[in-house]
């Protein structure tokens, strides 16, 4: 019924930037809270950013300053900027989102993944 795309990642070197890209299409009534997970080889996947409709943002200690975190309500999109990145922000991101397909019916949606390695 929805779907979420990602795109943006990449190789970069560490003190570098990248921007994510996530767009949900299909059966969209409205959306809620937008996030960005990530997961790096071997860990548990963690919340790395969140954002609601009305644009309040929430980050990890460990990404608070470097990256921004966006979304346009009107196109269903979420961006992640992620700015000075350290060899540790390498890792599979993953966008997710909070989507109500009808207002009795909310879908808590993932995307495919994009990895992003930042080399030393």
């Amino acid at each position: 019924q929805v779907q979420l795309v990602e795109s943006g990642g990449g190789l970069v070197q560490a003190g570098g930037s990248l921007r994510l890209y996530c767009a949900a299409s299909g059966r969209i009534f409205s959306i809620n809270a937008m996030r960005w997970y990530r997961q790096a080889q071997g860990k548990q996947r963690e919340l790395v950013a969140s954002i609601i409709s009305g644009g309040s943002t929430n980050y990890a200690d460990s990404v608070k300053g470097r990256f921004t975190i966006s979304r346009d309500n009107a196109k269903n999109t979420v961006n992640l900027q992620m700015s000075t990145l350290k060899p540790e922000d390498t890792a599979t991101y993953y966008c997710n989102a909070d989507i109500a397909v009808t207002i009795f019916n909310v879908l808590h949606a993932w995307g495919q993944g994009t990895l992003v390695t930042v080399s030393s």
